[in-house]
């Protein structure tokens, strides 16, 4: 038995109506079948059967549900209705005809015998109307099995897989890069076409050959060397264009070839990139927006244009924090596995502060503030598309391992793209950090619909003078960014103090504990 769940579809909406059933209770429908209609605050969107099988309905029309409430279950066990034997008919046929050599069983393959069918793009969210497609997966003509990965889209706010709903032959109706609409044709699929259960091709006889001669072509970024460290994207157009990565010259993090790296590549043939440009070069270079990037400027504006925003500074002596990790990050690392970094010290010191002074922590909605009795805190991550925001949720009851496993998961998931819708929702307050570029002092922008975020920064030794005398000391500044409508400077200031008495002294993080035992087993 499947429950199916009231689906998130917005950040702040809590609750949909139930409009209605599109099925009726002990009505048999198929997997991805639309079973009824939801209503928000904002829009109408459908829900779909996540299995086949036999309905039954929990909600009445009409009914107002939270989000995650069961809606209807799915008993994925039942047997389909006879109704559907007349799709087995044609079986008996097949019987009569000649029995196929040995070599080459029909059994293997399967053929759905839908005709063709269209590949559209699904929704994806409340208020996405648009998706940009990065890459094909598959290719003209390709076989793919039901629920096969045939292409990645990028909305507005994260990259997702396009699943093949059936088993056939492809045919591409868009082109990478193409900008489309939610509803919009992506592809067909043949159905008619059998598709061998192994995956190998069982096509007509004349397309097998070209099937077998390139079988590495479902797979561009493949032809991308083990050796050779590529964005997904890179890969994907250094494959594409037949690039020679040598000519590349790596802009990423420890050497990793970016897209902008193989776009300037492309435009200068045959040297690297940068490398032996004309003096004096007066060219340009046009590149069109990705969704992502929309959206980053559209709600970096909506931030400065909406909010009253203020920047607090201050600054923290890192040395003790320093010294914790240069005795504990060996052992720290043999039990948990992750290095003890600056993150988990952070996250762990802001919610703490936060819980002291809840309006940093708080949201505007409408008329009404909205407290939050629990730190879901976002973590600004840089990759080659732009900055995404995901969010560790409740770090007030994390352990300092627990946080930097949680860090290094969302920041490999948004590398990858492979962050989903709830992993970049919800958070109440954000911390970025400017200083693993250089960074010495920024007034970072809220991200909406918090009210604050904390920015670091890079440390760097400055003299500093203590009881009289004068020091060199690792020094970090600190930046709180708010919404003076919402909190006033006394908590502005007095949060980011708390946030400094905390980091100087990271013992208190551990109060009531011994310090060294919850560093090395928490």
């Amino acid at each position: 038995m499947i429950e199916i769940k009231v689906p998130t579809v917005g950040e702040s909406i809590n609750e949909v109506t139930l409009l209605k059933w599109t099925k009726k209770d002990g009505d048999y429908v198929e997997r991805d079948e639309v079973i009824a209609e939801l209503e928000s605050e904002k829009a109408t969107f459908e829900v779909n059967a996540e299995q086949a099988g036999v309905l039954k309905t929990v909600a009445k029309e009409g009914d107002t549900l939270e989000i995650g409430a069961v809606l209807a279950n799915i008993d994925d066990s039942a047997a389909k209705p006879a109704a559907a034997a007349s799709e087995a008919a044609p079986a008996k046929e097949e019987k009569a005809a000649p029995a196929a050599p040995a070599a080459q069983p029909q059994a293997e393959a399967k053929a759905v015998g839908k005709g063709i069918i269209e590949m559209k793009v699904p929704t994806v969210g409340e208020s996405i109307s648009e998706v940009t497609l990065l890459k094909w997966v598959k290719k003209e003509g390709d076989l793919v099995q039901r629920d096969e990965v045939i292409a990645e889209l990028e909305s507005e706010k994260a990259t997702f897989e396009l699943n093949a709903e059936e088993a056939g032959k492809i045919a591409l109706a868009a082109k990478e890069g193409d900008v489309l609409k939610i509803g919009d044709v992506i592809a067909k699929i043949d159905t008619d076409v059998a598709v061998p259960v192994g995956g190998a091709a069982s096509a007509p006889a004349q397309e097998a050959p070209k099937a077998a001669a390139q079988p590495a072509s479902q797979a561009p970024v493949a032809a991308v060397s083990n050796d050779v460290k590529a964005t997904p994207v890179a890969a994907a157009i250094i494959a594409d264009k037949k690039v020679d990565p040598k000519n590349i010259t790596p802009s990423g993090t420890a050497g990793k070839i970016l897209k902008n790296d193989v776009l300037a590549a492309l435009s200068n043939p045959g040297k690297k990139a940068f490398e032996g440009q004309d003096l004096f070069t007066r060219n340009v270079r046009r590149e069109k927006m990705s969704s992502l990037r929309k959206t980053i400027s559209r709600r970096l504006v909506e931030s400065k244009n909406t909010t009253a925003m203020l920047t607090t500074f201050n600054e923290v002596d890192m040395t003790r924090i320093m010294e914790v990790r240069k005795v504990y990050k060996d052992k720290f690392k043999e039990l948990h596995g992750v290095n003890l970094g600056f993150m988990s010290f952070f996250a762990k010191a802001c919610a703490i502060a936060l819980s002291e002074w809840p309006a940093v922590n708080a949201y505007i909605d409408g008329d009404e503030l909205a407290y939050h009795d629990y730190a879901d805190i976002s973590i600004a991550v840089s990759t080659p598309r732009g900055l995404t925001v995901p969010v560790i949720r409740n770090v007030e009851s994390l352990s300092m391992a627990d946080i930097e496993k949680k860090v290094i998961e969302l920041a490999g998931k948004a590398r990858d793209n492979k962050l989903t819708m709830e992993e970049l929702q919800g958070g109440t307050f954000t911390i970025t950090n400017g200083g693993v570029f250089g960074s010495l002092m920024s007034t970072p922008i809220i991200n909406l619909p918090q009210s604050a975020i904390l920015g670091m920064h890079k440390i760097q030794e400055r003299p500093m003078a203590i009881n009289g005398q004068v020091v060199i000391r690792p020094m970090m500044y600190i930046a709180l960014s708010y919404d003076h409508r919402i909190i006033d400077g006394r908590e502005s200031v007095s949060f980011l103090v708390r946030v400094k008495e905390l980091l100087e002294n990271p013992e208190l993080l551990l109060i009531g504990k011994d310090p060294v035992k919850t560093l090395l087993e928490l």
